[in-house]
């Protein structure tokens, strides 16, 4: 037991946390938490900093994970405090705690650091330009682990627009939208001037793994392959979600713009990630968004058949 890398996770229970937990490696001894504990989870509340330095100096992992956040992105406008709590202060916390033990940070993070305005993948030195309230704590949360943390003990990986088969998120409501609207005749209206890279979770979790295995350290990239508006993934969402037995028609979808549409948070316009760097030091094979989509599909009709 004593060779085994020891992992905290944080946020087991959401959609990345449970990729996370269905790729983790043999030899990683895990202790998963999440907000409400549960199932062989171990509760953690991330709003709670001296919970977070608490678990650290407790369990003294080689590693913590922290893919648990604050990620309703319009609700976060109205949450500024619980938001940066949890998505800057728990960091800042693990930092403060593995600067002490010597332990290394894995700190999630997201395109929503960036402003959208240049127009051209962001690269990792890019400097960040947050539009709302979401996008500015999760940076303060990155400037609070680089603050803390020498370089080699800390790894930031941002990336953009995840889904996966389970938990809230664009695909599950894409696909419901789909089936009412196509059964009622009514079009979907979504985004189109909106541009980034939709990321599937179980790519997303092995790219994780892959950093902690490898010791990364320093600010990575890591989105599936290609580019894409909202609405661009919305139609594929219903063909691919008919191909996957899904749903018996897609509804008709209807490009509309940012403006036609207002949100409580401003987003970006343009948030494609340019992952050359990470893809290079990793060694790993980005899967094309629509592929990964197909499959990822695939996993809910499979799961749906199973339990109906």
């Amino acid at each position: 037991m004593g060779n085994r890398m020891k992992v905290l996770l944080t946020g087991a229970a959401g959609q990345l946390g449970q990729a996370l937990l269905a790729a983790q490696p043999t030899e990683v001894e895990l202790i998963a938490t999440s907000r409400a504990g549960g199932a062989g989870m171990v509760a953690l509340d991330l709003g709670d900093a001296s919970a977070c330095r608490a678990a650290v100096l407790e369990h003294r992992p080689h590693w913590v994970i922290n893919a648990g956040a604050y990620t309703a992105v319009d609700k976060a406008e109205n949450e500024a405090e619980l938001v940066h709590a949890v998505n800057a202060g728990a960091p800042e916390a693990f930092a403060r705690a593995l600067a002490e033990t010597g332990g290394r940070l894995l700190q999630l993070s997201t395109d929503f650091v960036f402003d959208g305005a240049q127009g051209s993948p962001y690269r990792p030195q890019h400097p960040v330009n947050p539009l709302g309230v979401y996008g500015a704590s999760k940076a303060a949360g990155e400037r609070a682990a680089q603050q803390l943390l020498p370089a080699q003990q800390l790894c930031i990986l941002r990336t953009s627009w995840v889904y996966g088969p389970v938990g809230h998120n664009f695909v599950r409501t894409m696909l419901r939208l789909h089936g009412e609207r196509a059964a009622s005749g009514q079009p979907l209206q979504v985004v189109a001037d909106q541009v980034g890279c939709p990321t599937a979770t179980p790519g997303l979790a092995e790219a994780c793994w892959t950093a902690e295995q490898q010791g990364a350290d320093g600010i990575h990239h890591w989105c599936d392959a290609g580019a894409a508006s909202w609405y661009d993934f919305a139609v594929a969402i219903g063909e691919l979600g008919m191909a996957a037995g899904l749903l018996p028609q897609a509804a008709n979808v209807c490009p509309i713009t940012t403006a036609d549409y207002p949100t409580q948070a401003r987003r970006p316009g343009y948030s494609l990630l340019d992952c050359t760097i990470t893809r290079r030091a990793l060694g790993l094979t980005r899967q094309h968004w629509r592929t990964a989509l197909a499959s990822v599909l695939q996993q809910i009709s499979t799961e749906a058949l199973v339990h109906p």
